[in-house]
């Protein structure tokens, strides 16, 4: 059986991986082991990120909106607030309230004294 040489498979499989790595610098970006063991890292980090990051936004919306209905004394906590929203069935998330909360406190207020009543 004659030998296959393997050139051109190998040189294109290697370069697809090099395209990854070409914003790193030494041998992250020289070396074909080292740039796939990069690579594993990065895609394991982002999928891991992914994950925190809704995470992280979540806790600083909620921080937001606390924050606001403690200085205006609009139900005294976040999670009373929360609860009524629920029980008046407004279906908002976390996002919304927490930009209202930001741009027009005013409006939070007046959102809060429509549920309670």
């Amino acid at each position: 059986m004659t030998r296959v040489r393997r050139g051109y498979t190998a040189r294109r499989r290697r370069t697809k991986i090099r395209l990854f790595a070409s914003t790193s610098r030494g041998a992250h970006s020289r070396l074909t082991r080292t740039i796939t063991q990069q690579k594993m890292r990065a895609l394991a980090s982002s999928h891991r990120d992914r994950g925190r990051q809704k995470r992280d936004f979540r806790r600083l919306w909620i921080t937001r909106i606390n924050a606001v209905t403690r200085e205006n004394k609009v139900l005294y906590s976040y999670s009373r607030l929360i609860h009524n929203l629920y029980k008046k069935q407004l279906l908002l998330n976390r996002k919304i309230p927490a930009q209202i909360a930001i741009s027009n406190k005013n409006c939070l207020y007046m959102i809060s004294n429509k549920i309670i009543k």
